[in-house]
């Protein structure tokens, strides 16, 4: 991941990607931490976490690797005690990101599935707690990484750039650690939104037959469900999530498979299809991290409505400003 690609593409793309995502991130965070686009408490405190943790990555991974890299090589951001200290945070806010979106998922299926355990699980306090373990096993796993690269040469006593150390291709450890990081994310994320997905649908379709059957009337006429209503919007929220996290990780996972059945191919040069297949999972990876906004914008009519109250408030200052001085 932390390693710069080269060309006009990579070098416009994030670019473009760092002025979108940044911005539409930190407006995701104000509007939902105001707490008047509907969404319970234990929901905002998922969608703030994830948000802040999407820009995390945007930070660590575009603005302060993928850009100083393409724009400005040999800069202080490329010695390795600066690379190898990027890439563990790069890593943790990944993981970070990955497991949060697990959490929710698995919040919105006990929500659904498990009224019992809905009002015990499903409550701020208890999202708090899981976004505080999630980022701290996500920083603590990550601590890894730091150590497994060396310079690739060294200019009067500066190590320069990062490689992984030989020892980390040998050494089985390494390899455990490998495999490891490869499986928690995103595999097992993947295995893991999918199987709740399906178990909630399941149980959506059963319900929703029964509640009908419950609330039919002897005219025909049907009868407004305020409880499945509400479990719409919800799955809407909770599915347009879940899909567009699975279809812009693929790239990654298709790449990562790929290379078990490859393990001897050497890469040659930014063209090699190997190459574009990688950088590809890496640049639709970070795309994810600023789609949720969106996703938001679409979905919720609400969190439509405090995004235009948020971009009419610098006209309205303005308005102010030059009222107050005729």
């Amino acid at each position: 991941m932390h390693t710069p690609p080269r060309g006009l593409v990579y070098a416009v793309f994030y670019t473009a990607l760092a002025v979108i995502a940044v911005p539409v991130n930190i407006v995701a965070i104000v509007i939902i931490s105001r707490g008047k686009c509907g969404l319970s408490r234990c929901i905002s405190q998922y969608l703030v976490s994830m948000a802040a943790t999407d820009l995390l990555v945007i930070f660590t991974a575009v603005i302060l690797n993928r850009i100083p890299a393409i724009y400005f090589p040999g800069s202080f951001l490329s010695t390795t005690p600066v690379c190898s200290f990027s890439a563990a945070l790069i890593y943790a806010a990944r993981d970070s990101s990955v497991w949060l979106t697990v959490m929710f998922t698995f919040d919105r299926y006990v929500a659904i599935c498990w009224q019992k355990l809905k009002a015990k699980y499903c409550a701020q306090r208890t999202a708090v707690i899981i976004v505080s373990v999630v980022c701290t096993l996500g920083c603590v796993i990550n601590i890894p990484w730091y150590f497994v690269y060396e310079p690739i040469y060294v200019i009067d006593n500066v190590p320069w750039y990062c490689k992984r150390k030989d020892v980390f291709s040998s050494f089985p450890l390494w390899k455990i650690f490998d495999w490891t990081d490869r499986a928690l994310t995103p595999c097992l994320p993947f295995l893991l939104i999918l199987s709740l997905n399906a178990l909630t649908v399941r149980h959506i379709l059963v319900t929703s037959r029964a509640r009908r059957r419950l609330r039919s009337c002897p005219s025909g006429e049907r009868q407004s469900d305020p409880e499945m209503e509400s479990r719409r919007k919800s799955i809407v929220l909770l599915f347009a999530i879940s899909s567009c996290f699975i279809l812009l990780w693929m790239p990654y996972v298709v790449n990562f498979l790929v290379v078990q059945f490859q393990v001897d191919y050497t890469i040659n040069g930014y063209s090699d299809p190997r190459y574009i297949l990688m950088e590809s999972g890496n640049l639709f990876q970070m795309l994810s991290c600023c789609t949720n906004t969106f996703i938001y914008a679409v979905t919720q009519n609400k969190f439509r409505k405090e995004l235009k109250v948020l971009m009419k408030f610098p006209l309205n200052i303005t308005h102010s400003m030059v009222l107050s001085r005729k």
